[in-house]
Protein backbone atom coordinates (compact mmCIF):
# COMPACT_ATOMS: atom_id res chain seq x y z
CA UNK A 1 0.00 0.00 0.00
CA UNK A 2 1.35 3.35 -1.10
CA UNK A 3 0.24 6.31 1.56
CA UNK A 4 2.54 8.82 -0.30
CA UNK A 5 4.71 8.68 2.58
CA UNK A 6 8.58 8.31 1.83
CA UNK A 7 10.94 5.46 2.05
CA UNK A 8 13.82 3.87 1.49
CA UNK A 9 13.56 2.97 -2.27
CA UNK A 10 13.34 -0.80 -2.08
CA UNK A 11 10.34 -0.40 0.09
CA UNK A 12 7.77 1.85 -2.09
CA UNK A 13 5.28 0.52 -3.73
CA UNK A 14 6.16 -0.30 -7.49
CA UNK A 15 9.65 -0.34 -6.75
CA UNK A 16 9.90 -4.05 -6.20
CA UNK A 17 13.43 -5.39 -5.53
CA UNK A 18 16.09 -2.86 -4.18
CA UNK A 19 18.45 -1.01 -6.92
CA UNK A 20 21.69 -3.48 -6.34
CA UNK A 21 19.56 -5.90 -7.30
CA UNK A 22 17.84 -4.61 -10.43
CA UNK A 23 21.07 -3.07 -11.79
CA UNK A 24 22.53 -6.69 -11.60
CA UNK A 25 19.76 -8.37 -13.16
CA UNK A 26 19.53 -6.06 -16.00
CA UNK A 27 23.47 -6.61 -15.98
CA UNK A 28 22.59 -10.58 -16.62
CA UNK A 29 24.10 -11.50 -13.15
CA UNK A 30 22.62 -13.95 -10.99
CA UNK A 31 23.23 -15.07 -7.78
CA UNK A 32 25.41 -18.10 -7.23
CA UNK A 33 23.17 -21.04 -5.31
CA UNK A 34 23.21 -20.78 -1.68
CA UNK A 35 25.71 -17.56 -2.16
CA UNK A 36 24.46 -14.33 -0.23
CA UNK A 37 26.21 -11.91 -2.03
CA UNK A 38 26.54 -10.88 -5.63
CA UNK A 39 29.78 -10.94 -7.56
CA UNK A 40 31.36 -7.70 -7.81
CA UNK A 41 30.13 -5.28 -10.14
CA UNK A 42 31.99 -2.02 -11.66
CA UNK A 43 30.01 0.31 -13.52
CA UNK A 44 30.44 3.73 -14.94
CA UNK A 45 28.33 6.66 -16.21
CA UNK A 46 29.47 9.09 -18.77
CA UNK A 47 28.60 12.94 -18.69
CA UNK A 48 29.63 15.53 -21.49
CA UNK A 49 29.08 18.03 -18.70
CA UNK A 50 30.11 20.77 -22.04
CA UNK A 51 26.65 20.48 -23.34
CA UNK A 52 24.46 18.49 -20.35
CA UNK A 53 23.74 15.23 -21.63
CA UNK A 54 24.91 11.62 -21.15
CA UNK A 55 27.94 10.79 -23.40
CA UNK A 56 27.07 7.85 -25.73
CA UNK A 57 29.52 5.92 -27.43
CA UNK A 58 32.36 5.92 -25.67
CA UNK A 59 34.78 3.35 -25.52
CA UNK A 60 35.77 1.79 -22.06
CA UNK A 61 38.65 -0.62 -21.27
CA UNK A 62 38.97 -2.40 -17.68
CA UNK A 63 42.42 -3.36 -16.45
CA UNK A 64 43.75 -5.05 -13.58
CA UNK A 65 47.08 -4.04 -12.15
CA UNK A 66 49.52 -7.14 -11.98
CA UNK A 67 52.66 -6.75 -11.12
CA UNK A 68 54.52 -4.08 -12.93
CA UNK A 69 51.84 -3.92 -16.04
CA UNK A 70 48.22 -4.03 -16.72
CA UNK A 71 45.83 -7.06 -17.80
CA UNK A 72 42.89 -5.99 -19.97
CA UNK A 73 39.91 -7.53 -18.13
CA UNK A 74 37.37 -6.34 -20.68
CA UNK A 75 36.25 -3.76 -22.65
CA UNK A 76 32.29 -1.81 -23.24
CA UNK A 77 31.20 1.07 -25.15
CA UNK A 78 28.32 3.36 -22.97
CA UNK A 79 24.96 3.41 -23.83
CA UNK A 80 22.61 6.12 -24.49
CA UNK A 81 22.52 7.27 -21.22
CA UNK A 82 26.00 7.12 -20.70
CA UNK A 83 25.89 4.17 -18.36
CA UNK A 84 28.29 1.09 -18.74
CA UNK A 85 26.54 -1.48 -16.65
CA UNK A 86 27.56 -4.84 -18.20
CA UNK A 87 30.94 -4.42 -18.59
CA UNK A 88 32.04 -7.75 -16.80
CA UNK A 89 30.56 -10.77 -17.90
CA UNK A 90 28.30 -12.77 -15.75
CA UNK A 91 30.42 -14.54 -13.32
CA UNK A 92 34.16 -13.54 -14.09
CA UNK A 93 36.06 -14.08 -10.63
CA UNK A 94 37.85 -10.86 -9.85
CA UNK A 95 39.63 -10.28 -6.31
CA UNK A 96 40.62 -7.49 -4.19
CA UNK A 97 43.29 -5.32 -5.93
CA UNK A 98 44.29 -2.23 -8.08
CA UNK A 99 41.84 -1.73 -11.05
CA UNK A 100 41.69 1.29 -13.72
CA UNK A 101 39.05 2.14 -16.17
CA UNK A 102 40.20 4.08 -19.46
CA UNK A 103 37.61 6.59 -21.08
CA UNK A 104 38.47 7.28 -24.89
CA UNK A 105 37.31 10.67 -25.15
CA UNK A 106 39.44 11.71 -28.16
CA UNK A 107 37.56 9.76 -30.18
CA UNK A 108 34.18 10.96 -28.04
CA UNK A 109 34.62 14.10 -28.98
CA UNK A 110 36.48 13.87 -32.49
CA UNK A 111 32.72 11.94 -34.11
CA UNK A 112 31.45 15.09 -32.92
CA UNK A 113 34.20 17.36 -34.92
CA UNK A 114 35.51 18.54 -31.30
CA UNK A 115 39.04 18.92 -30.04
CA UNK A 116 40.08 18.19 -26.65
CA UNK A 117 42.61 18.29 -24.04
CA UNK A 118 42.76 14.96 -22.65
CA UNK A 119 42.22 12.16 -25.73
CA UNK A 120 41.89 9.54 -22.41
CA UNK A 121 41.13 9.48 -19.30
CA UNK A 122 42.80 6.64 -17.16
CA UNK A 123 41.32 6.49 -13.61
CA UNK A 124 42.53 4.07 -11.15
CA UNK A 125 40.69 2.78 -8.19
CA UNK A 126 41.45 0.48 -5.25
CA UNK A 127 39.17 -3.14 -5.07
CA UNK A 128 38.59 -3.61 -1.31
CA UNK A 129 35.63 -5.89 -1.36
CA UNK A 130 35.30 -8.14 -4.31
CA UNK A 131 31.44 -8.83 -3.08
CA UNK A 132 31.01 -5.05 -3.24
CA UNK A 133 29.28 -2.58 -6.25
CA UNK A 134 31.55 0.15 -7.52
CA UNK A 135 30.32 2.36 -9.48
CA UNK A 136 33.04 5.04 -11.03
CA UNK A 137 31.39 8.28 -13.04
CA UNK A 138 32.98 10.65 -14.98
CA UNK A 139 31.81 14.15 -15.97
CA UNK A 140 33.64 15.35 -18.83
CA UNK A 141 34.43 18.01 -20.87
CA UNK A 142 36.48 18.81 -24.32
CA UNK A 143 39.27 20.60 -21.62
CA UNK A 144 38.40 18.75 -18.25
CA UNK A 145 37.31 16.33 -15.74
CA UNK A 146 36.11 14.89 -12.87
CA UNK A 147 35.04 11.65 -10.84
CA UNK A 148 34.42 10.19 -7.74
CA UNK A 149 33.39 7.01 -5.66
CA UNK A 150 29.59 6.61 -6.53
CA UNK A 151 26.89 4.50 -5.50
Amino acid sequence: MDDGRLRPRAFRAGFGEPRRSRVAAKAGWRKAEGKKDWPMMITSHVLDTSIGRPASGVAVALELQEGDGWRAVARGITNADGRIVDLLPPATPLGAALYRLTFDTGAYFAARSRSCFHPRVAVEFMVDDPAAHYHVPLLVSPFGYTTYRGS
